[in-house]
C-alpha cells in the first residue's frame, strides 16, 4: 500500500516523533487550511490501511507508524524506476546528478558507495 501525499506528511511526523496523538500530529503539520477533523479522518483511514497502529489504552489515542521510512522509500523508488525510467537505475542516477547541485562531499560519498558495491 503506497501512502498518498497527505498520508506521507503524517508518516513523516510519526517517523520523527515515534508516536503521537492526533492533536500532536495536527499541530506538527502546521497547516492553517486543514482542520483537526481532517487530520483525524486521515489517520483513521491510515489505520484501516495498516499504515499506522493505534494504542487506545489511554484517553487520547496514540498512533505509531506501522511501516518504516526505509520501506516506504524503497517502494516509491522501485515504482518510479519501473514507470519513469523503464527499469533503468543508471538513468535515474544520471538524471538526479545532472539536475541538482551535488556537493563535493556528496559526490565523494557516492564514489565510496559505488566502490563498495563493485567489491561485493
Amino acid at each position: 500500500m503506497k501512502p498518498t501525499t497527505s498520508e506521507m506528511e503524517i508518516l513523516q511526523v510519526l517517523w520523527e516523533k515515534k508516536s503521537c496523538s492526533v492533536r500532536e500530529v495536527h499541530e506538527s503539520l502546521n497547516k492553517k487550511d486543514v482542520g483537526y477533523t481532517t487530520t483525524l479522518k486521515l489517520m483513521q483511514i491510515m489505520l484501516e490501511k495498516g499504515l499506522v497502529v493505534r494504542d487506545s489504552s489511554s484517553r487520547s489515542h496514540i498512533y505509531t507508524a506501522n511501516i518504516t521510512e526505509e520501506q516506504t522509500q524503497t517502494s516509491f523508488l522501485d515504482k518510479m524506476i519501473d514507470t519513469v525510467y523503464h527499469g533503468s537505475t543508471s538513468r535515474l542516477v544520471m538524471q538526479a546528478l545532472g539536475h541538482s547541485n551535488t556537493s563535493k562531499e556528496e559526490l565523494a560519498a557516492i564514489r565510496e558507495y559505488l566502490e563498495t558495491l563493485e567489491k561485493s
